[in-house]
């Protein structure tokens, strides 16, 4: 979820862009241990009135069940840090490669929305300067991104502009 672009200290803007994770990490194991008890207790009282199948396949439901949360708060921890000076513009982005950074001149860039290629596709916001170009906000949806890009435009300015931070 896109964040209102804030004034640091020395003047320049940062905005920080991030999932919006509806769990924190003690939520999401709350929701298991409740959802696989459930689950055993159901399977248990079947597996009582002889259908023990039933039971291998409760705990191979509660496998697939740890693997989605946990492929879900790991994406939730996704961060890019876009950082907007009179001179330059600093991209971090934080997911599960590591710390990834860009940097381009702010006098140079540009802030465009590509259309997806194919229909029914998100479609790309790009910051791109002298031939190199760095996607942001993957995890958005549409709107958020054409709002984030008219946001980083205000920010960034044109090529014959240098907006005031």
């Amino acid at each position: 979820m896109p964040s209102t672009a804030s004034r640091l200290p020395d003047g320049s803007r940062e905005l920080v862009l991030q999932p919006n994770g509806s769990l924190t990490q003690e939520q999401a194991r709350l929701f298991l241990w409740l959802t696989a008890g459930g689950c055993l207790a159901i399977a248990l009282c079947f597996t009582l009135q002889g259908m023990w199948p039933v039971l291998p396949f409760a705990g191979l439901e509660i496998g697939v069940l740890v693997l989605a949360l946990r492929a879900s708060m790991q994406h939730s921890r996704h961060r890019e840090v876009i950082h907007v000076s009179d001179d330059t513009i600093h991209i971090e982005r934080r997911d599960r490669g590591g710390i990834h950074r860009s940097q381009f001149t702010r006098h140079w860039a540009r802030v465009s929305v590509r259309a997806a290629a194919l229909p029914r596709h998100p479609s790309r916001l790009i910051i791109e300067s002298q031939g190199r170009q760095c996607e942001l906000g993957r995890f958005l949806t549409e709107e958020e991104r054409h709002a984030v890009a008219l946001q980083l435009r205000q920010l960034v300015g044109g090529m014959n502009a240098s907006p005031l931070l």
